[in-house]
Parts: structure tokens; sequence; C-alpha cells
């Protein structure tokens, strides 16, 4: 089904939500006329008659048409849309201006709006009306007002944070303004919204807790089994056990010129497509930042659906699959450059050593958390000696601290809002950073679908490629297929290697596995 309002087909529609079937939500939202509300697909309340429902390919779609969100289902817990598409140029320019009105970190210090917009596109601010309105059925400023009260009421629901923070962490510049847009949309001020006891406390460490929706299939212990081979002491932990499905970080973001510093930790529930995360007190004035970035990390805005139907036929047995991503794009890259030409267990080393020397401590009410990746601004200034006592050698020193220099210089940005044709060519430009390890960043980092490293042995081999006179190339040939969801089909060509799904991910290839596996120099 595709999530355009104009090509929903409305008695697919209705058996979705009769099924209430979580594949479907975030897809489409129901406007039940006799009530004024929208639903998810998902919402566990009476049925409504058919005659009253509106189907709508977007939540701004239905505030747009004067419904207001639901209170039980909260359509701010759905995962949002990722469509896209390689045929049509004014639908993926479309698509474009609503992925960075969805990312935060695409703006920097400024304020959205429809003239940035269009120079970020390169196009003009009447062609970017025009295209949007075209493709989404509302302008960019309803589509971002509504991201920004759905933002604001998941905060009133699960947060006891001042209305008046709520309120600039929303992108308000006034809470006059909000509180005047609240009630124009959903017909009562965010004081009446925030229920008596909405504000929770997680168990087993403290924090803010908020939930956040997926569509499932979702093979979680796949994610959790990568990012466990991968894990660094004393930043990160993850647990896998049958009643528990957890991974908890130390965080750093930085933002409007301050830094903030804490932790989070995240715990699937697969009963409700759902996971639960607890936010430490410290981050909380960048909530919204926290949640998006976690979002990324466990890809939980993919469309299975959508991905299954380009590569379910080459590969089966990874329907589940979702592209790991970073918290952090800078330590990404870090992580990447450590792991050229060796194993993942002596990258893991490696970057261990690099946390125990240049990482910053920190308090946390998690034994596992002690400390925090180490700041571009530290690797950036580091000697190298330093370095090289750690086991990096020259090469990787220098990537090291020209991705630090960049990042910290802001020369580079490495988040799912950043231009990817621009950054993966400015990677390229640091010493030590070959055409691999851009992609690989390019698929973890700013969550681009279509990434695809040709030369990864590993991938050839997966591929059946690896006796072609020029593999890079015949997979390249190859993967045209599954455009636009190359990066997917990586992780399950990978996956292929390894002798079970359950293991799938714990056996993915290593950050830099192409050299390590024989193809010549370059990441």
């Amino acid at each position: 089904m595709p999530n355009d309002a104009i090509t929903l087909q409305p008695d697919a529609c209705w058996r979705a939500m009769r099924a209430r079937d979580a594949r479907f939500d975030g897809r489409f939202f129901i406007g039940v006329t006799s009530t004024g509300v929208y639903c998810r697909p998902v919402c566990r309340v009476r049925m409504p008659r058919r005659e009253n429902c509106l189907f709508f390919g977007h939540a701004a779609q239905a505030e747009g048409a004067g419904f207001r969100p639901c209170l039980r289902c909260r359509p701010e817990l759905a995962p949002g849309a990722q469509s896209w598409s390689i045929q049509d140029a004014s639908a993926t320019l479309a698509r474009q201006a609503a992925r960075l009105l969805d990312e935060p970190e695409a703006w920097g210090d400024a304020a959205p709006s429809v003239d940035l917009l269009a120079a970020k596109l390169g196009i003009s601010d009447r062609h970017v009306r025009r295209i949007f309105e075209a493709q989404f059925g509302v302008s960019p400023l309803q589509y971002l007002q509504t991201r920004r009260l759905l933002t604001a009421k998941q905060l009133l629901a699960d947060t006891d944070l001042p209305i008046t923070q709520v309120a600039l962490i929303s992108g308000y510049a006034s809470v006059r303004r909000f509180n005047a847009a609240f009630v124009a949309h959903y017909g009562l001020n965010p004081t009446q919204l925030r229920r008596s006891g909405s504000s929770r406390t997680a168990a087993g460490g403290g924090g803010t807790l908020v939930r956040l929706g997926y569509r499932p299939p979702y093979d979680a212990a796949a994610m959790l089994g990568f990012f466990s081979r991968r894990l660094i002491s004393a930043i990160e932990f993850v647990a896998v056990q049958q009643d528990c499905m957890r991974l908890g970080r130390t965080f750093r973001i930085e933002t409007g010129g301050k830094t903030h510093t804490g932790w989070l930790v995240g715990e699937f529930d697969e009963a409700r497509s759902q996971v639960l995360l607890r936010v430490s007190g410290s981050l909380r004035e960048v909530l919204p930042l926290v949640i998006r970035r976690l979002r990324a990390a466990l890809d939980l805005d993919a469309d299975p659906q959508a991905i299954n139907a380009v590569l379910h036929g080459a590969f089966p047995h990874g329907d589940g699959l979702r592209v790991p991503g970073a918290l952090d794009g800078y330590e990404l890259a870090v992580r990447a450059v450590l792991g050229q030409q060796i194993t993942v267990a002596a990258a893991r080393t490696l970057a261990q050593r690099l946390v125990d020397r240049f990482g910053e401590p920190i308090e946390t009410p998690w034994p596992e958390l002690t400390r925090l990746f180490p700041a571009p601004a530290v690797l950036a200034q580091a000697e190298g000696d330093a370095l090289g006592q750690l086991g990096i050698v020259k090469q990787r020193q220098a990537a090291i601290v020209g991705i630090a220099r960049a990042v910290s210089e802001r020369r580079i940005a490495l988040h799912g809002g950043a231009d990817v044709d621009a950054t993966v060519a400015a990677l390229k430009e640091l010493p030590g950073i070959g055409d691999w390890t851009a992609q690989y960043i390019a698929m973890r980092a700013l969550r681009w679908p279509d990434a695809f490293p040709a030369g990864d042995v590993a991938l050839h081999k997966a591929l059946g490629v690896q006796q072609d006179k020029n593999p890079a190339r015949a997979a390249e040939v190859a993967s045209q297929a599954w455009k636009p969801w190359r990066s997917y089909a990586v992780i399950r060509a990978w996956a292929n290697l390894a002798p079970t799904l359950a293991t799938a991910c714990a056996a993915l290839p290593p950050e830099g596995a192409s050299v390590a596996l024989g193809r010549p120099g370059g990441n």
C-alpha cells in the first residue's frame, strides 16, 4: 500500500484497520467523522462504522482536514514514513523535503523555513510548495506544524517537563504561539491535555520514560547481536535474554552552542511493537533529538512491507533485519576507521583503549555506564604518539584526527539530515577514507537506504561474484534490482554468510572488512 494519500485504497485501509495490523502503523491514519478524532490503524478503541472513516497518508493531512489526534492510540507514537523513489523526480524531491523537516539536526542553529528548505534542495521556494502539496496534500509549514505539535503532545503525555520547556524544545519561539497552535489544532490547551499521572519514572535506573513504535517484523535479537559484538565497555551495554532485550548508552549531544551529556536505555516490547526509552534527566532538554537519534540507531522508521517487496525474492530469510544505525555519526566514523584491515575483536580492543585513554568519566545509575566516547575536540588535538601507544597505525591516526577536526569545525555533519553525496565526497577527501568506509558511514550514520559498498569482499562472496574479473562491477550491476533499498540488501547479503539467522548480525563483517578480507588498501 503506498504511503501517499492520493493513492491510498480505502478498502485495503479498512481491512488493515479491522485487523489492527501493526505492519501498517504510521503508513496511514483514520479520521472518524463522528468523533472528529484521527487514529492509527492499531488503535484499540471500538471500531467505528465504515461510512464514518476517512483515510489519510500523513498525520498532517488528517489535522489539515480538521481532525485532532486520538488520546488513546496517540498518533505521535507511530513510526515515521520512509518512502523512496528512483523514478519520479518531483516525488523524490518532496520526500527529501519531508525527510529534512523530520530531522531537527539538518538545520543547525537555524529555524526551519520554506526558504531554507528550498536552498537545501537547490530549487525555488515556489517549486518546493508546489511539489510538496502535490505529494502530501499539505504545505511544508503545515507538515512541520503537525510534527512539532505531535512532538509536544508526546512530551506532555510522557514527561513532567514544564510546558514552557515543552514549547521551546518542540520548536516554538514562544509559549504564546505554542498555546495558540495547540488550541487551534486540538481544541484544548496543553494543560488540559496533560493527564494526571502522565509523568513516569523508569524502573531500574530512573529517568524519563517515552514509548517509540515500530512496524513488525523486526528481528530485535539480530539487531542487539550486531551491537553486542562491537560493544565497548563503560560506554554501552547489551542484554539479550528471553524476557529482556535491552541496550544502554552514555551519550553526548551538542546543539545550540551547548553540550548535553547523559545516558539512555532502550528496551524492546515486542508484544506491542514498541521500544521503551529511558532517558536521564540531564538530556530532557534535548529529548526530541534523543528520540530521533535512537529511532535512527535502531531503524525504527523502516517500512518492512516496501523493503520486502523489493528484496524478498533475492533474500527471502531477512525480512526482519534492519540496518543498524548510530547514536553518534562521528563516533561511528571513528570506529569504522579503527576497524579497517583488522577483525571485529581487534577493532573493539582498539576502540576500548581509545575510550579508556580519552573518554570523559560520567556518573550514571547504571554500573555498566561510566564513560563517554572521546569528544571530537579531544581527538582533534590528539598527538600521534598518544594514539600510536594504543596500537593505532599512522594511517588510521591521520584519519581519526581528520574526522574529529572536520566534525569539530563543522565542516562535516554526520547525521540523517546531511546531504549524502556531498558528505560522502567530503569524507573521501580526508586521509585514510576510501569508498568502502564512506559508503559504510552513509549506510549507518547518514541513514541512507541506498548506500552500497560495491568493493566489499564479503559482499562479493555472499553474491557469488568473487570469481568475476571485476567483482565490484558485478556487485554494482546486481544491486540495481535492489534500488532504493541497497543498504538493506547489504545487511541481508552479509547475513546469508551466517549459519543461522539467529546469529546473522553477530557474524556481519567488521568495519573496513573489505580490506581485511583481501581487497587492496584504500579505506
